[in-house]
């Protein structure tokens, strides 16, 4: 599919991505160097990553991966510095390092709730805590008066209640929040633009082929606002604008990339049926007489 943005909407820019070596993650990443950026990418496997990197350098993409993991400080501090070694500086973070599975409270550990809050959550802040002195106004390779960006990949899970979820709901809902305080607290300081991307199911992602893919086939489709999986390419767009100058007056927002899925529910009434039990209740509604109580005066 054809890009609506100028090719060179990101020209010269440098991009490290968390997990941006594999599905919505590695996208992100193309479209970013297919627009104009370099791009380094963060993992923790290593054929994976190295993989990305071959992909994304075959494209004609400045492209280098680091292996490290979110959930330690010195790996996280190790490849921004290396990043920044690398292209000179660093002026868009996104975190889409994520961990997933299905599994009811009752079955959770302590220990899996703990790892997947690591991942999202923790791993999340860690690595804008790293990289804050580089995208900082005045940081290596800035100019004084701008900051650089920070897109945070969030979910809907913790909007409402999501079953088998619990753990990565309350991962997500961390990371929602650590947007908003940065945004207000780093967007003053440093004038570092922090928002979010919240995907709902996207096709051909681990967390689709993870999650139960049969979900969105059956019947729960039928009340999918938009009727059909979103795409990788949905939510790449979507950070090309909020990293973009297009988006340089949004700051603090999770932007809801899911056809509107989170909103619906199962329609417990066919239309039709609406229809003639709107009838129906309404003529019986004019046709009952009104009870009006007896005057005192």
């Amino acid at each position: 599919m054809e890009s609506p943005f100028k090719s060179d909407i990101l020209k010269g820019k440098v991009a490290l991505l968390t997990g941006g070596g594999s599905g919505i993650g590695l996208e992100i990443s193309t479209q970013f160097g297919k627009h104009g950026a370099s791009v380094a990418i963060m993992g923790r496997r290593k054929t994976i990553l190295y993989s990305a990197v071959s992909y994304l350098q075959s494209l004609g993409i400045p492209a280098i991966g680091f292996e490290g993991d979110v959930r330690k400080q010195e790996d996280a501090k190790r490849v921004v510095e290396l990043t920044v070694n690398h292209f000179g500086k660093l002026d868009i973070l996104v975190n889409a390092a994520a961990g997933n599975f299905l599994v009811s409270p009752e079955d959770l550990s302590p220990n899996g709730f703990r790892t997947v809050l690591d991942i999202d959550s923790v791993g999340t802040f860690t690595m804008c805590h790293e990289a804050l002195d580089y995208i900082k106004k005045g940081g290596p390779g800035r100019n004084s008066t701008s900051g650089g960006i920070i897109l945070n990949i969030s979910a809907t899970l913790h909007y409402t209640a999501s079953w088998y979820q619990i753990h990565v709901a309350a991962a997500k809902a961390a990371v929602d929040a650590v947007t908003r305080n940065l945004a207000l607290e780093w967007g003053t300081d440093y004038d570092i633009r922090v928002n979010g991307i919240a995907p709902g199911p996207i096709g051909d992602t681990a967390g689709m082929r993870k999650l139960g893919p049969e979900e969105i086939s059956n019947k729960s489709k039928e009340y999918m606002p938009l009727y059909k999986l979103g795409e990788k390419y949905d939510i790449a767009m979507a950070a090309l604008y909020l990293a973009s100058d297009a988006g340089k007056y949004i700051n603090g927002t999770t932007l809801i990339v899911d056809g509107g899925l989170w909103l619906s529910r199962p329609r417990h009434l066919p239309k039709d049926a609406v229809k003639e039990l709107s009838r129906t209740v309404e003529k019986k509604s004019r046709n009952a007489p009104v009870g009006v109580p007896p005057s005192k005066l």
